[in-house]
């Protein structure tokens, strides 16, 4: 996909504005805060689409010198190794020129719950939130929970947590779905594989700014906390449950021994899921669209399964088999999965864009 020699000009002329604004020294408040986004949006393009200029600058020059035979050899030799390279520069500038999502560089609110299978699918509830925190951990990003209700055997049967770095959104956001597992259980005295399955939601973490919440929109009440906990247990109101009226949207948050700790947290979560129900709403047309790549975003769409007999991870979505289920349940391969889903996505995109 070649992007038009004008196109490049519009990119440069734009980066060169920017840059000059922020140098400026006379933006302040919202207004640098902004000029700062856009700058940072459109650093990696504008770098791309310099190179390809000059790719191209190059190819031209070179074109010209086929013309002097003492020259030739060399100018041939050179127009073959760019020519090379020129097609990935311009895809490279191709993708980064796609529409991206507002909140691809948000920090993510990360939910698994168990589903079905029973006290097998809660720990493998637990091994997919120790694979997201090692594969968050080798990206540098910090994983803090937000609220967890443990399985009797262990695992979980919820567990809610916050993801804060550079692009976790971004990288993250295919996970949602259903994830399935086949495995023995270590309870299982007869050996027989068994299925089960845990649900993952990965949604964008907004800004104080991007959700406003009118607090007489809240019903909030406590109760006394329930489960593994120690004395505190049944005997104070630490327990917080808020109702958004408007959207019907109910939030529970028990782990903490204290109640301010506890409506910080389900604050936080209320939060994460108005500005999804907001994201939704403001998409609109552009669901249906959003279902034609990758994923969906669907909850209830199964979207990879997990066979430990085999040794074996397929991501349905792509149809992608890797055979090394021990290191992507580890975190360390989830890598792979990671950046597949993202290239795909975006070979999609490319494609709807050429048509």
């Amino acid at each position: 996909m070649q992007i038009p020699a004008e196109r490049l000009d519009q990119i440069a002329h734009r980066f060169a504005e920017l840059e000059a604004r922020m140098a400026s020294g006379t933006l302040e408040g919202d207004e640098f805060v902004q000029a700062s986004r856009d700058y940072a949006e459109l650093e990696p393009v504008a770098k791309v689409a310099a190179d390809v200029k000059a790719m191209r600058e190059e190819i031209a020059g070179l074109e010209e010198m086929l013309a002097d035979p003492e020259m030739k050899a060399m100018a041939e030799d050179e127009l073959a190794d760019i020519r090379t390279r020129l097609p990935d520069a311009e895809r490279q500038l191709a993708v980064a020129m796609l529409p991206r999502d507002s909140a691809d560089a948000k920090p993510a609110m990360l939910e698994i719950r168990a589903g079905t299978g029973g006290d097998e699918a809660g720990l493998f509830a637990g091994d997919l939130f120790r694979m997201y925190e090692r594969f968050a951990a080798e990206q540098g990003w910090k994983v803090e929970p937000v609220s967890m209700n443990a399985s009797e055997v262990g695992g979980f049967k919820e567990i809610v947590a916050n993801i804060k770095g550079s692009g976790v959104f971004a990288k993250l956001k295919f996970e949602s779905g259903v994830h399935r597992v086949q495995r023995v259980p270590v309870t299982e005295s007869g050996g027989r594989i068994h299925t089960s399955a845990a649900t993952v939601a990965v949604l964008p973490e907004p800004d104080e700014v991007d959700v406003h919440i009118d607090p007489t929109d809240l019903k909030i009440d406590t109760y006394r906390a329930s489960g593994a906990g120690g004395q505190h247990v049944n005997t104070t109101d630490s327990a917080i449950r808020i109702t958004h009226e408007p959207s019907g949207l109910v939030v529970t948050c028990q782990d903490g021994r204290s109640q301010h700790k506890n409506k910080e947290k389900a604050m936080q979560v209320l939060r994460v899921r108005l500005y999804e129900q907001q994201r939704d709403a403001a998409q609109g047309a552009e669901a249906e669209a959003r279902k034609a790549m990758v994923g969906s975003g669907d909850r209830s769409e199964r979207i990879r399964t997990y066979n430990f007999p085999q040794g074996r991870v397929t991501d349905h979505r792509i149809g992608l088999t890797l055979h090394k289920l021990d290191e992507i349940i580890a975190g360390s391969g989830l890598g792979e999965l990671v950046d597949a889903l993202i290239a795909e996505d975006e070979a999609k995109r490319l494609a709807a864009l050429a048509e």
